[in-house]
């Protein structure tokens, strides 16, 4: 689900709006910073996770980074048990994130959002999003649809973990096609980067990662779970 700042109401704010995850149903709803302006210089390539990306060709793209002090295990588990992501994350509206499957993140897993928009008359925004690529410990991709009465996005969102000295940067891209797809907006991602960063520089830990942890076992890799993230994203510490 892509993370969207939505924009039911026809007052425009940069402020107002959820920080929608929309494909990415990222529930992480929150504040926004501008982005560039559409007629900016070209910036670095795309990101990609297994070799797709965002859509090119949508009129509302953002790209954001942010470096996180902490092992590459404790942001993944936290990026990925997306029903946990209100629990550290700072939502602008009211909002809900269930799984439509059981089991770890993985490919074809989806998930779906649900925002009060306190707007005039209140609305609610559901976003639906599906997990299309997904490389462990390295990279994420999910897409899906934004919709309310009268509004609709359509939104693609890629992530990427790279270890590096001193921690994880962590960068993110997203893209909105639709009626309401605005290319000013941030989409919510400097803010859910910068709740990542608290979270997992805090000690907070997915609770998929926290069970295994207690195992001491990665069910599907049958090696610790750290070491079979790390491995994965070639991270050691």
């Amino acid at each position: 689900m892509p993370a969207i700042r939505s924009k039911i109401s026809r007052k425009p704010s940069r402020r107002t709006g959820l920080r929608v995850a929309l494909l990415a149903v990222p529930l992480t709803v929150a504040g926004a910073l501008a982005a560039a302006p559409a007629d900016a210089s070209p910036g670095p390539a795309s990101l990609t996770c297994q070799g797709k990306g965002v859509d090119q060709t949508a009129k509302a793209r953002h790209r954001a980074e942010i470096l996180i002090h902490a092992p590459l295990p404790a942001i993944w588990g936290l990026h990925t048990d997306v029903e946990a992501w209100t629990s550290w994350q700072k939502p602008a509206a009211p909002m809900t994130v269930r799984r439509l499957d059981p089991g770890p993140l993985r490919k074809h897993s989806r998930f779906q959002a649900t925002v009060r928009v306190p707007s005039a008359p209140p609305a609610t925004v559901v976003i639906s999003s599906t997990v299309q690529q997904l490389q462990r410990g390295k990279c994420l991709r999910w897409t899906g649809p934004a919709d309310s009465a009268g509004y609709h996005i359509d939104g693609v969102h890629v992530w990427t973990f790279s270890p590096v000295r001193g921690g994880v940067l962590v960068r993110t891209e997203e893209s909105h096609r639709g009626p309401q797809a605005d290319p000013t907006s941030d989409m919510g991602l400097e803010t859910w980067l910068a709740d990542l960063k608290t979270a997992a520089e805090s000690g907070r830990r997915g609770r998929h990662l926290a069970a295994n942890a207690g195992a001491g076992r990665d069910r599907r890799a049958g090696e610790p779970e750290g070491r079979a993230l790390g491995r994965s994203a070639g991270w050691s510490g």
